[in-house]
């Protein structure tokens, strides 16, 4: 049986990437937590964090429009502390790499955080 791509979203999509301290996950994941939650109550669409194979963390992150984000991120650090964490966990950020999606095929419910 074949099935249908869902069209693809209009949406701005980002690709983080770090390498961090060993010892220092925890504490970055609680940062990036709590500066996403607050992305997503300012108009961010949401975003994921894992842990890579080769030992990089990635982020990969929704927005309305490359304009949302850079006007969101004109607000400066939306929680120091949390910002604190992550940049003190951080060995090495690598080049962001903007996606244009394609194909989307991930489940709507996720998507909307059900």
């Amino acid at each position: 049986m074949t099935s249908k791509a869902p069209a693809a979203t209009d949406c701005f999509i980002v690709l983080y990437r770090w390498r961090l301290h060993a010892g220092a996950e925890a504490a970055f994941v609680q940062g990036w937590s709590r500066i996403t939650e607050l992305l997503r109550s300012r108009g961010s669409l949401g975003s994921r964090l894992h842990r890579g194979s080769d030992g990089l963390w990635y982020s990969y992150a929704q927005w309305p429009s490359a304009q949302a984000r850079r006007d969101i991120f004109a607000l400066g650090s939306l929680d120091e502390e949390a910002s604190r964490r992550m940049k003190t966990a951080i060995a090495e950020s690598l080049p962001e790499i903007t996606l244009d999606t394609r194909a989307d095929y991930l489940d709507a419910l996720h998507r909307e955080g059900i």
